[in-house]
């Protein structure tokens, strides 16, 4: 069952559902301001100034088993105010929400793209449109180009959707409780921690 633009704006205010913002808002300020995002069954987030990029020079390949080949091939950009980050033709970027969300045990939240910037090509998570119960953290936006010409980002325009999801039963084992959850409490756009999957890891 998807929740309500009713049911959203009572589990914001009840503070079943926790956002906070980076900049120095009073509670109310932030609720009022949340508000004014909430759809008919999703609520937006802005982008934040922060982005990873590849260095395509600095590896051949991306190996799992290698993970210097994911954290030591990222380049950090920080946006200053009133600036734009350009997206080129091809390009896959992280960013990151300027919100902090916290989900309870007993909802999903699905993340998706705004169809106003899906026209202009930019799609905002190729896998990861899924935040599990029991999930804080900022969202890590996995950004593409698909378009010929390039598009310019600017941090705190909204950048993406959420649904929220009501499960049968609150989880037995919650992404907080989860033994090694990768991605809590994530504050900038992290990159992938696949080399410590138990496939993966080092014995």
């Amino acid at each position: 069952m998807i929740l309500s633009d009713r049911d959203i704006k009572a589990a914001v205010a009840s503070g079943r559902v926790k956002i906070t913002f980076s900049s120095a808002l009073t509670p109310e300020e932030t609720q009022a301001e949340l508000f004014t995002r909430i759809h008919a069954s999703s609520l937006d987030l802005r982008l934040g100034p922060t982005f990873k990029l590849y260095e395509h020079s600095r590896f051949a390949v991306l190996d799992p088993k290698n993970p210097e080949s994911f954290a030591g091939n990222m380049r950090t950009i920080t946006i200053p105010d009133g600036e734009s980050f350009i997206v080129q033709p091809g390009e896959f970027v992280l960013g990151v929400t300027q919100e902090t969300i916290t989900v309870p045990d007993d909802l999903v939240v699905r993340v998706e793209g705004r169809s106003s910037l899906g026209r202009l090509g930019i799609i905002i998570h190729s896998t990861a449109g899924f935040v599990d119960p029991g999930f804080s953290g900022t969202i890590t936006l996995e950004i593409s180009n698909l378009n010929r010409l390039p598009v310019a980002l600017y941090p705190g325009m909204r950048i993406c959707q959420l649904a929220f999801e009501m499960m049968s039963s609150p989880a037995d084992m919650p992404y907080h409780k989860k033994p090694g959850s990768k991605y809590q409490h994530q504050v900038l756009p992290e990159e992938s921690r696949l080399s410590s999957d138990a496939e993966f890891a080092k014995k």
